[in-house]
């Protein structure tokens, strides 16, 4: 088998192009050993800051592509990282779950319960409340704390259809304290793309992206000039005008179609 491009480095969107939920896209282990055995680099991407890089790792590894926590980068990781060269060890609330909190305070944040802060922090979140918005209003309000978040998706891909994703979050966030979110550091951010080639070692020119989402991972590429394959197992229907607007150098059913004899 041979790979349809010949970049060397290579980031894989997660949700929606190498698996559903707990179900493996059909061929991605395939795909994936065959780039592993050509010597091409690897990277998984994601904007879901639901769990670690070392859950990502496990999952993949369960699902038949083995992976360590090093192979996988997530809005999480990127976040703190940002934040911490732009306020370290800043006091912030977060609207995040416990994955998010945990890559914060391993980046030395002192992470509050209200609105005593410098930054509110919004994440992809299925706890997000009322009690959630009314500290960040309050956290602007008095404490004039900045916005940041991790990703902007509008749903996320599962089995069986999409569920709300960030942007759901930061609209709310916005809407009520009337201050805009400063730096969104997922795809299609540069901020993300700098962390992943650096873990590649490669420019944006040697790699590509492989995803299901127009308005992140192709545009991510497009912008910053990496190749471009698009995949119609998530979220993107291959009906979708938008597809023309953007154009992907591949647009292909699923990443098994990488492969080529």
């Amino acid at each position: 088998m041979k790979i349809r491009l010949p970049q060397r480095g290579w980031l894989f969107d997660l949700d929606g192009t190498i698996y559903l939920g707990e179900r493996l896209i059909r061929g991605a282990d395939e795909a994936i050993a065959a780039l592993r055995a050509d010597n091409r680099r690897i990277v998984f991407l994601s904007n879901k800051p639901l769990e670690t890089r070392a859950d990502y790792a496990r999952k993949l590894t369960r699902l038949g592509i083995p992976a360590a926590a090093d192979d996988v980068l997530n809005s999480s990781l990127v976040l703190a990282r940002h934040l911490a060269r732009l306020d370290p060890g800043a006091p912030v609330f977060a609207i995040g779950e416990p994955p998010l909190v945990a890559e914060l305070t391993a980046h030395g944040f002192e992470v509050r319960p209200d609105h005593h802060v410098r930054w509110v922090v919004i994440a992809f979140d299925r706890t997000f409340d009322y009690a959630k918005l009314n500290v960040a209003l309050q956290a602007v309000r008095r404490s004039n704390a900045r916005l940041i978040a991790t990703n902007p998706d509008r749903t996320c891909p599962v089995e069986g259809g999409e569920i709300p994703d960030c942007a759901g979050m930061i609209a709310a966030v916005e809407a009520v304290t009337g201050r805009t979110v400063e730096a969104i550091v997922g795809k299609p951010s540069p901020i993300i793309l700098e962390v992943a080639l650096a873990a590649l070692g490669l420019d944006a020119r040697d790699a590509v992206i492989v995803g299901d989402r127009l308005e992140t991972d192709m545009t991510m590429g497009k912008r910053l000039g990496l190749a471009t394959v698009l995949v119609l197992t998530g979220v993107t229907a291959a009906s979708d005008p938008a597809i023309a607007e953007v154009a992907p150098d591949l647009v292909l059913p699923s990443v098994r179609e990488l492969l080529i004899s």
